[in-house]
């Protein structure tokens, strides 16, 4: 009898289904393990990107959570006027420019806090600085509302060398509090928001959502190839029974056959 023919006797039939059964149920373990082993956050799920009022994420004068860095706020107050500034080397989708940033006052007592605001950004110096100057002349005394997106100060760069010592390259709160008067005392958020909406001429900052990085669990990743080859196993156990059993059944024939010769030649 050959191996093939005794895989198909019906007992060998009935342990492939079982073998092919335990093997579906390790491939559908390590397949769950996989899918665990890899995690990753949709933009559109994430909480940073619903509207919440400023205060409810932030506290003035305290560092920025880093659940709450990228978080989509809104704030009303009145802007400062004088205090219309621009930064430098401000990057927006690939090319280099200018912002103009704004410092909006949450309330007139000292104890209500103000935050820095990025209105707009260009790529000519001269647009920005006659958007600064204006906002400066009339900034405006109605109470406005900004909804834009929370980012951590940047660090204060120091100037070079003859460089004008009161040109700012970053969004440092630091450095604005130094530069924006009788803020000493007054209570200003550590972090500042990058205006949803741009004044003409000015474009809107491109301020996508923080992206969260992939996190790969690699113990997961090792069970899942575990189970795969507890899958395999499955099978293979099966085969090594199916051919012990033809290999020993072979045996036995030979055996039988021997027996038989010899006894025969005694006869003679």
């Amino acid at each position: 009898m050959t191996l093939a023919r005794t895989m198909l006797q019906p007992r060998w039939i009935a342990m492939l289904l079982l073998a092919l059964l335990v093997a579906g149920a390790f491939a559908w373990l390590g397949q769950w393990q996989l899918s665990r082993a890899v995690i990753s956050s949709e933009t559109v799920a994430k909480p940073t990107e619903s509207v919440v009022d400023l205060q409810t994420v932030a506290t003035p004068g305290e560092p920025l959570r880093d659940v709450v860095v990228g978080q989509l706020v809104d704030v009303q107050g009145t802007w400062v006027a004088g205090d219309f500034l621009v930064i430098t080397e401000r990057v927006n989708l690939g090319v280099t420019g200018y912002w103009v940033a704004g410092h909006l006052s949450t309330g007139d007592d000292r104890d209500d806090p103000a935050v820095a605001v990025a209105l707009g950004w260009s790529e000519d110096r001269k647009t920005v600085e006659r958007v600064a100057a204006e906002l400066n002349a009339d900034p405006g005394t109605s109470v406005v509302e900004v909804t834009g997106r929370l980012n951590a100060s940047q660090g204060p760069e120091v100037p070079d060398e003859g460089e004008d010592p009161f040109e700012l390259s970053t969004m440092s709160v630091a450095a604005l509090v130094n530069i924006w008067p009788d803020m000493a005392e007054r209570p200003i958020y550590n972090g500042y928001i990058v205006a949803g909406d741009a004044p003409d001429p000015l474009t809107t900052i491109d301020a996508p959502a923080v992206e969260e990085e992939t996190t790969v669990n690699w113990l997961n990743i090792f069970y899942a190839i575990e189970w795969a080859l507890f899958a395999g196993f499955a099978i293979f156990l099966w085969y090594r029974l199916v051919k012990d059993s033809w290999e020993r059944e072979h045996e036995e024939r030979e055996l039988a056959g021997s027996g038989l010769r010899i006894g025969a030649g005694r006869v003679e």
